[in-house]
């Protein structure tokens, strides 16, 4: 399952990922609402988690735009403010479940599970290309009868590239959409797992590849096209 967290609190939103990525989610995190309304659009996620009080655009505005665009993924609303009237607000405009700060992370995560459940997205969670099977429940490859795990790293990369075949992912973005942009490891990271996935792919025999495109980036690819 595929969250996108919107809180501009750095600390929190980095605890929050940590929690969720404990329990087999795949998180993005972002600190403001125009850089979650760019994901939004980019991609597809299970549940969207935003904090109302964000620089650039709130997260009012951001759920105004999501549902204007017909978005119809699960949004949980994150705030401080706990007035009735702010509950309102929020679900009104197309909010699915409310949030008050401060909150148990365990009641967080029970939440975003349940509305996960409610998402129609959660049930694409296998997707497929050439011969290559990636299994979001159990966070594995297939290639008919052969199946290899996938750490959250590994499983992450594939997802995005399995979901964009052909397209050309620099190494920075990679970064930034996997491990974060506050992340703190080397972008070198991003090389090594790259490695693994490749000889996974490799042990499969599967008939798709990561490409390294000079100059550009990598590239998720049928063997032969």
């Amino acid at each position: 399952m595929k969250i996108l967290i919107a809180e501009d609190e750095i600390s929190t939103a980095k605890a929050l990922k940590l929690l969720l990525e404990k329990s087999k989610f795949s998180v993005d995190i972002v600190h403001n609402g125009i850089d979650a309304w760019e994901y939004i659009r980019s991609d597809s996620y299970d549940v969207i988690v935003l904090d109302i009080m964000m620089p650039g655009m709130s997260g009012l505005e951001v759920l105004s735009k999501i549902r204007t665009n017909n978005i119809k993924t699960p949004v949980l609303m994150l705030t401080a403010k706990a007035e009735i009237e702010d509950k309102v607000t929020g679900l009104e405009s197309g909010a699915d479940d409310y949030l008050t700060k401060p909150f148990a992370t365990s009641e967080l995560i029970a939440r975003v599970k349940a509305l996960g459940r409610r998402s129609e997205v959660y049930s694409d969670s296998v997707k497929s290309l050439g011969n290559l099977t990636l299994d979001g429940n159990k966070y594995e490859m297939r290639v008919g009868n052969e199946a290899l795990s996938l750490t959250n790293k590994e499983y992450q990369l594939m997802e995005l590239f399995i979901q964009h075949p052909g397209f050309v992912f620099s190494t920075e973005h990679l970064m930034e959409r996997i491990w974060g942009i506050d992340s703190e490891s080397d972008i070198d990271v991003v090389w090594t797992h790259i490695g693994f996935v490749r000889k996974k792919l490799k042990s499969l025999g599967a008939d798709v590849e990561i490409r390294t495109i000079r100059g550009a980036g990598y590239s998720l690819e049928v063997i032969g096209c």
